[in-house]
């Protein structure tokens, strides 16, 4: 409250807005009021930030092992715990000019929508941000104190290649399919039905190595031609209509580049080949 003009025993109160907090005043509150609600100190050097100080007890299954030769080992269960609740460990960071959670992004002491998280940490509670996370389970709270630091972005972390590609050093590369189970063995029937075999005349079996891992075996007549194997191979993988490849014997190494040959003449009876992309 303010006073102007008048005397000494008369003038005109005025009343201004309440002074903003500094940020270091607004960290001293927090600290203060977490340690009021039970909040404990912990050191810096005796655990790192984001580690767990709660151990996590083995939640599968095992093998009790017999006492003796002759009594049977016993299969023991684990605690299973609920899918709904999880344990969940956050660090909150206090920096200059805002907070962040564990690696996340700064976020301002000024803006109103953090005001109600600040105010349930002031309190000692867990704010509702937090349970949610939980679901149900334990929220284990670590307040850092960087009140002097300014926010630095933390380095995005490496992860591996989880896209598709082919194993080098092989003639028969592994790549990653698309395809369902069951879509893969509808297109696979559907593939030998599409195969005419004529009963009457001498058949084999020819197996197929294919660049995905998978294995195909077929009946053919010896008069069917390498051709055949290519759209047999197509009509089960589909995907391979767009992609070049070729067809190999094994050992020894050979490609089959004519392709109007026939089984028999190619020497391919009850043989095996090999699927190899260009």
């Amino acid at each position: 409250r303010f006073y102007a003009g008048g005397s000494e025993r008369s003038g005109q109160q005025i009343v201004g807005p309440p002074r903003k907090k500094s940020p270091n005043e607004l960290v001293e509150d927090l600290f203060k009021g977490a340690k009021e609600h039970g909040a404990v100190a912990v050191d810096r050097t005796a655990k790192s930030g984001g580690e767990s100080s709660k151990p996590k007890p083995f939640a599968g299954g095992g093998y009790r092992l017999g006492a003796t030769p002759e009594e049977e080992s016993a299969y023991v269960a684990g605690e299973r715990r609920q899918n709904s609740a999880q344990d969940v460990h956050v660090v909150l960071k206090l920096w200059k000019s805002g907070f962040s959670l564990d690696s996340g992004e700064l976020r301002s002491y000024q803006d109103p929508s953090n005001a109600q998280f600040l105010d349930d940490i002031r309190r000692g509670e867990v704010p509702a941000e937090l349970r949610r996370l939980a679901r149900g389970g334990q929220v284990n709270l670590d307040m850092e104190d960087h009140r002097d630091e300014d926010y630095v972005k933390p380095k995005s972390v490496f992860r591996a290649f989880t896209g598709e590609g082919q194993k080098l050093g092989s003639t028969a590369p592994q790549v990653m399919g698309t395809s369902s189970p069951a879509q893969q063995a509808e297109n696979e029937a559907k593939a030998s039905s599409a195969i005419a075999i004529d009963e009457s005349e001498p058949v084999t079996n020819i197996q197929i190595r294919l660049a995905d891992g998978g294995r195909l075996v077929q009946k053919f007549n010896h008069h069917h031609r390498i051709r055949d194997l290519r759209l047999f191979i197509v009509d089960a993988r589909p995907a391979m209509a767009a992609t070049s490849f070729v067809l190999m014997t094994t050992f020894p190494n050979k490609e089959l580049t004519d392709e109007n040959q026939t089984l028999k003449d190619a020497n391919l009876l009850n043989a095996v080949i090999v699927q190899r992309l260009t």
